[in-house]
């Protein structure tokens, strides 16, 4: 397999580029499954950020032991918000990690620098140009089991800039038109490290690791595990076409589909400050990390969950 570094850093900006790829109107935003009816929280406060996506969590100290009631209503409040956020939670990497872990096993990621141990992905931003940001994804789509979710909190948060956006893929979907529905039903597209990652690694580095993770298919339409809740599965950074179509058919209608996180009634925005956390559910978003901070340095750590494989 050879890398072709210039060609996947175009299609990436292509597709970034596209206009009016969004259907005008009224927007359906159903924040719940079909049939599904909202019940309170018994453990701790929820304060909805939007009426579709997001809402912060008050009245729980990350820091103190998590039984196993308090997880599964996080966990319940995960599913139906698909973003959670804490404020005021001075935890270090190591709770952050058992924090994690009671979601399942932890995640590596060999093209990001570590933290303290190889399940912590480190960004270290400010003084140097933007990296893996400015982009709308999903994380780790590249793998046969993309990451379940994901905890983020910022060890340092520059003075003003930093937000990080995350999208409802199932509202995406949802206001999808009848038309692209039928178009993309039972298809599956491939999803491949290179593109995402040939802007930022050299071309010795891309070949060291493209054996191991070849491309992958996954459904364009991914049914979630839990809520059962279809989602659109497809992202600019991995996803680099659909099975069974032409090329120029498949891009085009790629950069269609990628559009559609970018509708502001479908995102929650989040403004980072000392001792926040975010945890989001990979399965059902895609986020962007708005780099508009420099030259101010922002340093953040994730920690990800291991997930199943899309059907």
């Amino acid at each position: 397999m050879t890398v072709t570094t210039d060609t996947a850093v175009q299609r990436l900006r292509s597709a970034a580029a596209v206009d009016d790829a969004l259907v005008e109107g009224p927007r359906h935003l159903r924040r719940l499954p079909e049939g599904a009816v909202a019940r309170p929280y018994e453990l701790f406060e929820v304060r909805p950020l939007g009426p579709l996506i997001g809402a912060e969590i008050h009245g729980v100290d990350l820091r103190e032991h998590i039984s196993e009631e308090l997880r599964a209503e996080l966990h319940r409040a995960l599913l139906e918000f698909k973003v959670v956020f804490f404020r005021d939670q001075p935890i270090d990497s190591r709770r952050q990690q058992e924090i994690a872990r009671l979601w399942g096993e932890l995640e590596t990621n060999p093209f990001i620098d570590q933290g303290e141990d190889a399940h912590i992905a480190r960004f270290a931003k400010g003084a140097l140009p933007p990296s893996y940001e400015n982009v709308w994804h999903t994380d780790v789509t590249w793998r046969e089991k993309p990451a379940m979710g994901a905890i983020l909190r910022l060890v340092e948060v520059p003075p003003m800039g930093g937000d990080t956006l995350w999208a409802d893929m199932a509202a995406a979907y949802d206001n999808l038109p009848e038309r692209v529905k039928e178009r993309i039903e039972g298809r599956t597209a491939v999803h491949d490290v290179i593109p995402g990652f040939a802007r930022f690694l050299d071309r010795d580095r891309l070949l060291e690791w493209q054996d191991r993770f070849p491309p992958v298919e996954h459904p364009v339409v991914r049914v979630h595990p839990e809520t059962g809740r279809r989602t659109l599965f497809v992202n600019v950074s991995f996803t680099t076409r659909i099975v069974g179509l032409e090329q120029a058919e498949s891009d085009e209608l790629l950069r269609f589909l990628f559009q559609q996180a970018h509708a502001p009634e479908f995102q929650v925005r989040f403004s980072w400050r000392p001792d926040s956390i975010a945890f989001w559910d990979n399965r059902a978003t895609q986020h962007y990390a708005a780099n508009d901070y420099h030259p101010h340095p922002r340093v953040a750590e994730r920690v990800a969950i291991v997930g199943d494989r899309p059907f």
